[in-house]
Order: structure tokens, then C-alpha cells, then sequence
């Protein structure tokens, strides 16, 4: 299971959207945000990594094999939580557990001592940057095109789909997994 925190959308980034949509006054708030948070949902798929920083929960079984966190880049593990099959949660001690991110941002866990947890909820920071402000350029030029592009045609029947200038800005910063 896993459960990321919501993004909240903060002054500055409603403003830099407004503005490159030519948007001056402030009714169309609600659809700007929505199709704003959908622009961010998009290239984060598209890259496969989340872009702004938020806490992230994961459950994993409990097992001292590294096991490999879904969303990367990981910035932290703050955090793992023992769920025993019957019985309360509890704080696992970090003395207990080893954590390790390698240079690409994957976080791995491995419980070496779980006591009574068949399974861990592990609670870890994960993204790019810290906010829209530190995003790099041609993320947050993507992620407006995008934004654009929704909100210009938000009820076209005959929509293509999204300008490839999109794809072009978030490609460069898109992580490939191959499996084997």
C-alpha cells in the first residue's frame, strides 16, 4: 500500500500559472488549481519521480532482504512503523532497521530485527525539489504547457492529445526502469 501527502499548491505557483495563462483575475481559481495539481500528476508519471517534496507512507512486509521504496527520488526515511497481526503499532527502533539511497535517489529498507511486525509502514520524504521556486526551469515550463494545454481544452471533443514541446521539456529528466 502506499499513500503520498497532497500537494498543496502554494501563492507562487498560482501566480506563475496566471500569468503564463494571461489569467488576470482570480474566478477561475478552483479550475486553475485543479488543472494545475493534474499538470503536476501528469509529468510526474510521465518522469517517474515526484517533483516537489511530500511525505510519502508505505507498507512493505517485514523481511531483512532490501526491499526497494516506489517513489523515488527519496530524500529521507524518517520513519518505520511495526504491524503486528494482532495488536497495536508501534516505532520501530532505527537501531533495528537499515535504510540506504543510493546515487539515483532509490531508497531501500531491510528490518533486521521486526519483533512482532509482520509488515512495516515506512514513512519517508521523497522529490526533486523542495518547492515550485527550486524546480529546474524546464520542469516548471513543462508542467505550465501542460497546464496550458488542459485548461485551453478542458471540453474539446477533438482533442490530440498534448504538444509534443511538453514531452520534449519533462523527457530529459524522465527516469527509465528496465526490468528483466
Amino acid at each position: 500500500m502506499l499513500s503520498l501527502s497532497p500537494l498543496s499548491l502554494d501563492s507562487a505557483m498560482l501566480d506563475e500559472a496566471r500569468a503564463f495563462l494571461r489569467i488576470d483575475q482570480e474566478c477561475d481559481d478552483p479550475s486553475l488549481e485543479t488543472i494545475l495539481l493534474a499538470a503536476i500528476r501528469h509529468a510526474e508519471e510521465f518522469t517517474g519521480q515526484l517533483l516537489i517534496r511530500r511525505a510519502v507512507q508505505q507498507i512493505l512486509p517485514s523481511s531483512s532482504h532490501w526491499q526497494k521504496l516506489s517513489v523515488a527520488p527519496v530524500v529521507s526515511v524518517d520513519a518505520l512503523i511495526g504491524i503486528p497481526a494482532d495488536g497495536a503499532r508501534f516505532p520501530i527502533d532505527p537501531a533495528h532497521y537499515t535504510a540506504r539511497i543510493d546515487g539515483s535517489g532509490d531508497g531501500y529498507v531491510s528490518v533486521r530485527r521486526p519483533g512482532a511486525a509482520g509488515r512495516v509502514e515506512i514513512e519517508y520524504t521523497a522529490g526533486l525539489s523542495p518547492s515550485w521556486d527550486t524546480l529546474p526551469e524546464s520542469l516548471r515550463l513543462g508542467i505550465l504547457r501542460m497546464t496550458g494545454y488542459l485548461f485551453a481544452h478542458r471540453d474539446d471533443p477533438a482533442d490530440a492529445g498534448p504538444p509534443a514541446a511538453v514531452a520534449a521539456l519533462l523527457r530529459p529528466w524522465r527516469r527509465i526502469r528496465l526490468f528483466a
